[in-house]
């Protein structure tokens, strides 16, 4: 007999046609209504019922490592995240590893002082395996500190961020910052910019271009893939490039399932135009994907019929890339003279 847990979680993932007219009711609630349910929605059905932090710390790591494969330091640097999402994992990692400071910045608040105090009780009752995971990478006294943490206080936020030198912005925008140029080291997101549209996209870049410092890198982790996929195993990883961009928007062109459906020629292209020199890419191709490509098993919309086999078989890649200094200063002196005149 189904419950209503069974239910709802069948909604929330076996289904992914369920899961978006779901997504879609929620999402044209009232705003704060909105973020509450699903919330509670995710909380109790979704990804965070099993929430482990692990899980966000290993990306964290993983950033710190191809940044010093690069031939940089990032101890006692400055990181500037786009997108914070519900609990600033990676920023702790980087914090723990020596980061001078992590500005975090996202759209919407979504961070919670419960998944912290989770996260931070996970990694008190799990230390050894929280060392084992950084290995010589770990600032000791940092993570001394990080322990004594008190986390049922109600200033538990505030307290993490601070201890951990966390500049958490919400709501903000990336793409209008008010640092000043050249203040970041790194511009780093996981996973985040296959939920930004084109043009927004181009204006957080840009605003990057200003913020880093001429030495600075851009880091990027960017998924591909369809993510109604990662959960309804029915379906492939390039399942919506048959839909046209308005039968897409239908489908999720929602706050909570947005996909701008960018395939990873267009991002190169994206940071080429901007004046970027592109260090390094490692990206991933599906197999599944390319046999149904290969097989004539997925219909493509016309959108993306011009593309590749490897292209549309990307499902992920890393994207790191430095501002052509030269380019980067004529486009960032136009975005601040827009600013100016936004703000006169």
């Amino acid at each position: 007999m189904f419950t209503v847990y069974d239910t709802v979680r069948k909604l929330l993932g076996m289904n992914w046609k369920l899961k978006s007219k779901l997504q879609h009711a929620v999402s044209i609630l009232p705003s704060s209504a909105s973020y509450t349910l699903y919330y509670w929605l995710q909380k109790n059905f979704g990804w965070m019922k099993r929430f482990n932090p692990v899980k966000k710390l290993i990306p964290g790591i993983e950033m710190w490592k191809r940044i010093q494969q690069q031939g940089y330091t990032p101890l006692g640097k400055v990181f500037f995240e786009v997108g914070t999402g519900r609990v600033p994992l990676m920023p702790l990692a980087f914090w723990l590893m020596g980061a001078k400071k992590i500005i975090t910045v996202d759209l919407h608040q979504y961070v919670k002082a419960e998944l912290i105090a989770r996260s931070l009780q996970y990694i008190f009752e799990n230390k050894e395996e929280i060392l084992l995971l950084f290995g010589s990478l770990i600032d000791r006294e940092r993570f001394s500190d990080l322990l004594t943490l008190d986390r049922d206080s109600d200033n538990l936020l505030s307290e993490f961020f601070r201890l951990c030198h966390i500049e958490y912005i919400a709501p903000a925008n990336a793409a209008d910052t008010s640092f000043p140029e050249q203040y970041v080291d790194f511009h780093i997101s996981y996973k985040v910019l296959e939920h930004i549209p084109l043009a927004e996209l181009t204006r957080i870049l840009t605003e990057g271009n200003r913020i880093v410092k001429n030495d600075g890198l851009f880091i990027h982790k960017i998924d591909y893939s369809d993510h109604f996929s990662h959960l309804d195993r029915s379906i492939s990883a390039i399942n919506f490039l048959q839909y046209s961009d308005k039968k897409w928007k239908k489908i999720a062109g929602n706050r909570y399932m947005y996909m701008n459906r960018l395939r990873h020629d267009d991002f190169l292209n994206l940071f080429k135009s901007l004046g970027h020199q592109i260090i390094e890419v490692q990206s991933r191709k599906d197999r599944e994907s390319r046999d149904l490509l290969r097989n004539g098993g997925l219909h493509l919309n016309e959108r993306f019929t011009s593309k590749s086999e490897d292209v549309l078989a990307t499902t992920e890649a890393w994207i790191i890339s430095q501002k052509n200094n030269q380019q980067c200063s004529a486009s960032g002196s136009r975005i601040s003279a827009n600013r100016i005149k936004r703000n006169s």
